[in-house]
C-alpha cells in the first residue's frame, strides 16, 4: 500500500511557510534536495530571493549560496509565492504558526489554509509533514480531513502524513536548525522511516523516530509548557523573596551548587512558543475533561509578570519621591527575548500598558526590532536609536540585548531616578531593583 511513497533519495521538498521555522530548515534541505520554499508573502518571498531575511535566521552569504533560480534544479532553494511551482513536489512540510486567539484559545486558522493549499497540489503517493506545534491529535483529527476534502484522496491510501515538530530557538546561532535532535513520526510504520531517513539526511544532530504521530505532537508540547512551569516557579520565589528583603539571584546561585538543581532565572516568558505552547495542551486537556491545575496556574504567574514589574517600578518611585504622573520612562528592548528582532508575543507591552495607566511618557528604545512592525502590532511607538538624550525619571532594561550592555544609564536619567534590571544583566550596585 505505501510503495507509491517517494523514496527520499527522490524527494522533492516544498517547504510552506518561510519564517523563523521554515527558512532555516529549507535553507538546510536544499543543500542536498531540490527545496521550493512557498510563502503566501510575496514581499518576504522577494527579499529572499534578493538574499535578505529580515529574520536573521540565515545570513545574506548562506542564502546566496543556496538560492537557485532554476526551479528544475536537481538542488538549491528556490523560493515562490506561486502554488503552481510546489505541484512537482513529493514532500510537503508545513512549518505555519501556531498562535492563540485574544482568550488563549488555540487557532489553527494558519494550519486549516496551509492544509487547504497543499490539498490543492496533492497527488497519490506524496507526504505531508507537519511542524507547527499542536496538541496531540491536530494532524490526523484536523488537518488531514481537509488534505482529503480539497485533493479528493485518502489518507494512507492515496496519501501519507508525518509530524516531525520545530526545535528552532530563534536568535541562537550555537543551537543551529541541523545541531538540534529532531523528533519524527508517520502515519505508517513505513512512512514513519521514510520521514526520518529524510531528516536524518540533514540533521547532524540525529533524529528520534516516535511510535506515533500523537506521541511526537504530545512530546513537542510538553517541552516548553514544562520550560513554562519552572519559569512560573522561580517568578513565584521572586516575587516571595522581594517581600522578604532577599536577592533571588543570589539564592538562585547558592541553590545552583546542587547537582541536581535546574538552572531557571526569573522574567518575562513571552514569544511564540513558551508563552503559547502551553495553552495548546491544556485545550486538549479540557476537551477530555481534565482541568489540568499546574499548567494553567503557571501560565497565569507568567502572563502576571509584566504587570508586576510595572508595578514594582512605580513602587520604587513613589519611595524615591519622584512624581510618576507625566514621567519620562526608557523601556530597553521590546523584542521577546535578546539579540533577536522577534517581536510577537512579547510580554514587554505588559509593562509598557500599566505604565500608561498612570500617565507616563513611555519611551521604547530596541535597536533589533523594527518599529514599524510594533506599530502595526502593538500600536506603539519605538526608536532604534537614542539621538536627543532627554533625563529620565526611570529605566526599565526589559531585554538582555548586548548593545544595551555598553550603554552608559547614568547620562540617560535625572539624578533622583529608578533602575529596574528585569534580566538581571546589570551590575547590582547600580540599579535600584531586579527582578
Amino acid at each position: 500500500m505505501n510503495n507509491n511513497a517517494p523514496s527520499v533519495k527522490d524527494a522533492r521538498i516544498a517547504l510552506i511557510g518561510l519564517g523563523y521555522v521554515g527558512l532555516p530548515l529549507a535553507v538546510e534541505f536544499s543543500k542536498k534536495y531540490k527545496t521550493i520554499g512557498f510563502d503566501i508573502n510575496s514581499s518576504r518571498v522577494k527579499e529572499l530571493n534578493e538574499g535578505t531575511d529580515r529574520t536573521l535566521e540565515v545570513t545574506s552569504a548562506d542564502l546566496k549560496n543556496v538560492l537557485t533560480a532554476d526551479n528544475n534544479a536537481p538542488a538549491g532553494l528556490y523560493c515562490s509565492s506561486t502554488l503552481e511551482d510546489i505541484r512537482s513536489c513529493n514532500y510537503y512540510i508545513i512549518t505555519v504558526p501556531t498562535p492563540v486567539d485574544k482568550y488563549n484559545r488555540p487557532d489553527l486558522t494558519p494550519l486549516y489554509k496551509a492544509s487547504e493549499t497543499v490539498g490543492k497540489v496533492l497527488k497519490k503517493g506524496d507526504i505531508v509533514v507537519y511542524e507547527s506545534t499542536v496538541y496531540p491529535g491536530v494532524t490526523e483529527d484536523e488537518c488531514v480531513p481537509v488534505l482529503e476534502k480539497v485533493s479528493g484522496l485518502k489518507f494512507n491510501v492515496d496519501f501519507f502524513a508525518g509530524y516531525s515538530p520545530e526545535r528552532i530557538n530563534p536568535g541562537d546561532k550555537e543551537h543551529t536548525v541541523a545541531k538540534i535532535k529532531k523528533v519524527t513520526s508517520g502515519s505508517t510504520p513505513e512512512i514513519a522511516d521514510k520521514v526520518d531517513q529524510l531528516y536524518n539526511s540533514v540533521i547532524t544532530a540525529g533524529t528520534h523516530k516516535a511510535t506515533c504521530i500523537k506521541v511526537a505532537e504530545a512530546a513537542k508540547v510538553i517541552e516548553n509548557a514544562q520550560r513554562d512551569i519552572n519559569i512560573a516557579f522561580v517568578n513565584e520565589l521572586a516575587k516571595i523573596f522581594n517581600r522578604l528583603g532577599i536577592d533571588t539571584d543570589d539564592v538562585l546561585k547558592a541553590a545552583g551548587t546542587k547537582w541536581n538543581f535546574l538552572n531557571f532565572k526569573p522574567g518575562l516568558v513571552g514569544g511564540h512558543c513558551i508563552g503559547v505552547d502551553p495553552y495548546y495542551l491544556a485545550q486538549k486537556a479540557q476537551e477530555v475533561g481534565y482541568h489540568p491545575e499546574i499548567i494553567l496556574a503557571g501560565r497565569r504567574l507568567n502572563d502576571g509578570m509584566g504587570e508586576y514589574v510595572a508595578h514594582e517600578v512605580v513602587k520604587l518611585m513613589v519611595k524615591k519621591d519622584i512624581a510618576v504622573r507625566n514621567s519620562n520612562i526608557l523601556v530597553l528592548g521590546i523584542t521577546f527575548k535578546e539579540n533577536c528582532p522577534d517581536v510577537r508575543n512579547t510580554k514587554v507591552v505588559d509593562i509598557l500598558q500599566t505604565l500608561k495607566g498612570y500617565d507616563t511618557n513611555i519611551t521604547i528604545y530596541d535597536p533589533w526590532a523594527n518599529p514599524a512592525e510594533v506599530a502595526h502590532e502593538y500600536g506603539w511607538e519605538s526608536v532604534t536609536e537614542l539621538k536627543n538624550l532627554q533625563q529620565f525619571d526611570a529605566v526599565i532594561l526589559a531585554v538582555s540585548h548586548d548593545d544595551f550592555k555598553t550603554l552608559d544609564l547614568g547620562k540617560l536619567c535625572k539624578e533622583n531616578k529608578v533602575i529596574y534590571d528585569v534580566k538581571g544583566v546589570l551590575n547590582v550596585n547600580s540599579i535600584d531593583a531586579r527582578l
